[in-house]
């Protein structure tokens, strides 16, 4: 007898969990705006790079600089890295980039190797270009102090 109005309650409880994540979902607010995310977006926001400027200072210990060029075309995959055309110890000065830290010659061991090490070679996934935007959302943000000075 106690079994069935176990039952019940479960699937009564089940019913009405499934009822509050359906009116949850409705009620969630995105920067894309109401469309779903296979939905095909017919807005295409073009960033303007800020080429020629200063380098955004940075605001924590540790942040990667952003680049202050276009990369758009750049190929880095496991045979290529355009970055290292111009910013490659053997190649920085005649291009008058900034040449790579010593950092990315180190692996996860903190051996040193005569290239740039696996965890390294993909810039992009720390490094990102500059642009002239708005924040997406508002921030309050500080930098540390020290790296104020």
């Amino acid at each position: 007898m106690k079994k069935p109005f176990v039952m019940g309650i479960l699937l009564a409880l089940g019913v009405m969990g499934g009822m509050s994540q359906v009116y949850a979902a409705d009620q969630v607010k995105s920067l894309r705006g109401a469309s779903d995310l296979d939905a095909p977006s017919n807005k295409v926001v073009i960033k303007k790079i800020q080429q020629g400027r200063e380098p955004i200072e940075r605001d924590y210990v540790q942040q990667p600089p952003l680049i202050p060029h276009k990369i758009a075309g750049y190929k880095i995959n496991l045979k290529v890295n355009k970055c290292l055309t111009c910013h490659s110890w053997a190649n920085y000065k005649e291009a008058g980039a900034t040449k790579i830290s010593q950092t990315h010659f180190s692996d996860r061991e903190m051996s040193v190797h005569a290239n740039v090490a696996a965890r390294r070679y993909f810039c992009t996934q720390c490094h990102v270009p500059q642009a002239d935007t708005k924040p997406l959302v508002e921030n309050t943000f500080q930098p540390v102090e020290t790296i104020r000075r």
